[in-house]
């Protein structure tokens, strides 16, 4: 019988040794739906539990999207920080919801040491945010859905220009709607509706369906409609 997890050997960018970790096989990924911000939530194993590598010797936490460079004053900070407390223990295997939170609260501090592109921080602070609400922890959730979202905020004003500006755009309306500031979240969504030169037609859908659901939100908590929505 095929097992749904196989291993994979890393070597680690910072203390060079090699390790195993596990993947999900892709014939087990069974998603049951995807929440508006990409949020899949999975039938049987969660595949997003096993996207961190954690280096069992140093504590290294990173994901495939991690730089593999290090420089001096990154390494010391991270001996400082992290490695010369760890206590050797792996993760290789199958993981629990706790052992996915520490992977990624791993990953991000590891991130942070080493300066990685705002995009990947961002990604972080999301799937934290996803395995809060996996956990039913609304007011955890929405705190890093805020972290998250000034981190994708930093990436627009940083590196907007070079990547697809519609998903990055319709993720913070979503954010933004999620976290109740919804004039915010219209702002965002009606951008991508009006920009002739947006031309991906999935997230110019999607952000007429969440302009509307913002529309019901603010009708139903009773809030003065922008202009734009009144004759909705």
């Amino acid at each position: 019988m095929v097992e749904p997890l196989y291993e994979i050997s890393v070597t680690c960018t910072y203390c060079s040794n090699s390790f195993q970790t596990s993947k999900v096989r892709p014939s087990f990924k069974k998603a049951k739906k995807t929440d508006t911000d990409f949020c899949v939530h999975y039938k049987d194993l969660n595949p997003d539990f096993y996207v961190v590598r954690i280096c069992p010797f140093c504590g290294y936490a990173h994901t495939e999207n991690f730089s593999d460079k290090w420089n001096p004053a990154q390494k010391e900070a991270f001996h400082e920080r992290v490695a010369k407390n760890w206590t050797m223990r792996s993760f290789n295997g199958e993981r629990t919801s706790e052992d996915a939170m520490l992977s990624y609260k791993l990953a991000l501090l590891s991130a942070q040491i080493k300066d990685e592109k705002p995009r990947v921080v961002a990604g972080l602070l999301h799937h934290i945010a996803w395995l809060y609400r996996y956990q039913e922890d609304t007011e955890q959730e929405n705190r890093f859905l805020a972290f998250a979202l000034d981190a994708y905020v930093n990436v627009y004003e940083s590196e907007g220009l070079d990547l697809n500006n519609a998903k990055l755009m319709y993720l913070m309306g979503e954010l933004n709607r999620r976290l109740s500031s919804y004039n915010e979240a219209v702002k965002w969504f009606s951008r991508i509706i009006n920009d002739r030169k947006i031309m991906d037609a999935g997230m110019i859908r999607a952000s007429r369906e969440q302009w509307m659901a913002t529309r019901e939100d603010m009708l139903a908590r009773r809030m003065v409609l922008p202009e734009e929505m009144k004759h909705a």
